[in-house]
């Protein structure tokens, strides 16, 4: 026990470990393992593994969520691992991992979505086309031509009334009450018989 106590160097931490080149090394190994849980059957691996039953190794996972950050996502070539190293921070799931047909499982539904994955994207982000214009109509040869309405009847005049003195008196009783001795006269027309007698007794009263 002295001598231990005694030995150069004992009861002093070491220093902390100083990267050479920056950090570029630690960030390409820590790249390359991120990149790795987008294969499910590495995930596989590690569960079978017993990776998962190590509390160091639960934190590290914890610790890589940094790539999800703006400035460090660009440099991720494989998007899925992202979504699976999500997933590895829930217990159920590292645990489900572990057989053979979750594995299988993960792989089928990731192959679909990498099936359908394009067409589904361009449903969303190509443009629809825009409605198509009504067609315009047609430029007319000459003045639009107006349907005139139609002509207005002229009226037609009634006859004009035969003069009161070359009409026949008709008496008040109509027509029926008329001797048919007063229409005799030339065949074919309807002009009265004159009374001679009563022609002679008007000259006799003009004279005298």
């Amino acid at each position: 026990m002295a001598d231990v106590e005694s030995a150069p160097g004992a009861g002093v931490k070491s220093p902390p470990y100083k990267e050479t080149d920056n950090g570029v090394l630690r960030f390409q190994l820590e790249l390359e393992f991120v990149q790795c849980l987008a294969n499910p059957t590495y995930i596989h691996y590690l569960a079978q593994n017993r990776y998962f039953e190590d509390e160091a190794f639960i934190g590290y996972l914890k610790y890589l969520k940094y790539w999800q950050r703006p400035e460090y996502i660009k440099y991720i070539i494989y998007p899925h691992c992202l979504f699976f190293l999500e997933l590895l921070q829930n217990a159920n799931f590292r645990n489900a991992m572990a057989h053979p047909a979750n594995k299988e499982l993960a792989h089928r539904q990731q192959y679909f979505f990498w099936k359908n994955y394009r067409n589904n994207r361009l449903k969303h982000i190509l443009p629809r086309p825009p409605p198509e214009p009504a067609p315009a109509p047609a430029p007319s040869q000459g003045p639009a031509t107006v349907p005139l309405p139609p002509p207005v009847p002229t009226p037609v005049a009634p006859p004009a009334p035969a003069p009161a003195s070359s009409m026949p008196s008709v008496p008040a009783g109509g027509a029926s009450a008329m001797s048919p001795m007063q229409f005799v006269g030339t065949p074919g027309t309807n002009m009265p018989k004159t009374d001679m007698r009563n022609a002679m007794g008007n000259r006799k009263r003009k004279m005298g």
